[in-house]
This record gives C-alpha cells, sequence and structure tokens, in this order.
C-alpha cells in the first residue's frame, strides 16, 4: 500500500528528476540516473524511501518525515543521506544465507561508513548502476 501511495506522490509533485532536485542541492550539470523505492537499514529499523543514483552523488530520502526528540519535545525530519561519488569506496551486493530470496546492497564510503540498502523492487538493476556509479567519473556535488 505504502508504494501505491508513493506512485501517487511521485506523480503529483512532477516524477523523480523534479523531486530529486527540491530535496537535495544539485549543480546543473548534474544528471540523475535512476531511482529505486527501498529500504535503508537503521539502527531503529528499516526506513522506506528512495534511493537516487546521480552523476554526482547518491541519495537517499525517506518516504515520510521521521519523529525523534530534542530538548523534550518530538520533532520530525525526513531521514537523508547524501554520499558524493567520489567519496565512494565499495558496493557489495549480498543476500541472506538463511533465505537467498533477501538480497541487500552494502554500500561503504571512504570514511568506513556502511549503508545497508534494502527491499529494492528491481535488485539487478539497483546492484548494476550503484556499481556503475563507484566505476565512473563524477561531476563534483554542491
Amino acid at each position: 500500500m505504502g508504494r501505491i501511495a508513493q506512485g501517487t506522490k511521485i506523480l503529483a509533485e512532477g516524477g523523480y528528476e523534479k523531486i530529486f532536485r527540491q530535496t537535495f542541492e544539485t549543480v546543473p550539470e548534474e544528471q540523475l540516473l535512476n531511482s529505486y523505492a527501498c529500504y535503508l537499514s537503521t539502527s531503529a529499523g528499516p526506513v522506506m524511501g528512495i534511493l537516487y543514483v546521480s552523476t554526482a552523488k547518491l541519495a537517499f530520502c525517506s518516504d515520510n518525515p521521521l519523529s525523534y526528540k530534542s530538548g523534550g519535545q518530538t520533532e520530525w525530519s525526513y531521514y537523508k543521506v547524501v554520499i558524493p561519488l567520489h567519496q565512494l569506496k565499495a558496493v557489495n551486493p549480498s543476500s541472506s544465507r538463511a533465505n537467498p530470496s533477501e538480497k541487500y546492497i552494502q554500500v561503504i564510503s571512504i570514511d568506513n561508513h556502511e549503508f545497508w540498502f534494502m527491499g529494492f523492487l528491481n535488485y539487478d538493476s539497483a546492484a548494476s548502476c550503484l556499481q556503475d556509479a563507484l566505476q565512473s567519473p563524477t561531476v563534483q556535488s554542491v
């Protein structure tokens, strides 16, 4: 059901390219290569959102704002991750040994931060695109 609502939102807001440019800082020569509906694994559990792959960065934004406490009050914010391509160290597609249909993509930055993405509708395309992004020359991001 969440993916149907997401599709409606994408159409209403003008498509993935427009949402990408509104959500993240971009430079004019930066091109969006692809976008993937998926989950990002966090210490609080998986977060549903979109992973964007551009000529300058990998960028994830949650579909919905998440709550957190700040000074005793509950605040709401979208969960975002941005990794400039020149700071990518590795992209490792993998699957669960216990359940091979559970597939993940581990992304490691040059400062050894790990990000685990899962639940892709098109896992093979996402894995290929992320591995290509690791190998390709990049546009410097903002």
